[in-house]
């Protein structure tokens, strides 16, 4: 489908970090070395408060709902959304550099998902929104290899 809400994507981007938040959670369980069960843990965590940040803009109380409401006409139909459901598949769960990787190249794919949508919103409040979400990202990446890197130096 071509057309879409903005809702709709960030309905999905919530859904995926559930999703992730998941996964993670369900590796940790698994297997494997102490540090690698902490960084999934977190990791875990950390996918749930991006959720409830995303689900957030759909409360009442959320400025958010004119841009939410604004629809868009992309006909590459988010053309990050497969790379995207491809990653955690390929996550190696032997280290927590491997397991860090995954995690970066997961967030790094959504900001270019976000960039995109930014890059052609056809409004400036759409633009506004997902530029916001991209940065929001930048911050994400920096605490997230901050955080993992301290299992290792442990």
């Amino acid at each position: 489908m071509r057309f879409h809400q903005v809702k709709e994507l960030v309905r999905w981007a919530a859904d995926y970090h559930q999703r992730l938040a998941e996964y993670y959670a369900k590796h940790a369980g698994g297997n494997v070395k102490e540090r690698v069960r902490m960084a999934l843990e977190y990791l875990a965590n950390h996918e749930r408060t991006l959720q409830a940040n995303l689900e957030d803009y759909f409360t009442d109380g959320s400025d958010h709902h004119a841009v939410l409401d604004t629809w868009f006409d992309d006909p590459v139909d988010f053309p990050h959304l497969p790379v995207l459901d491809r990653l955690p598949e390929c996550m190696d769960c032997d280290s927590v550099q491997d397991v860090l990787a995954t995690a970066l190249a997961t967030h790094k794919t959504l900001q270019d998902l976000y960039r995109h949508r930014a890059d052609r919103a056809s409004i400036e409040e759409e633009r506004d929104f997902f530029t916001a979400l991209a940065a929001g990202h930048d911050g994400e990446v920096r605490r997230l290899a901050r955080d993992i890197q301290r299992l290792e130096d442990y």
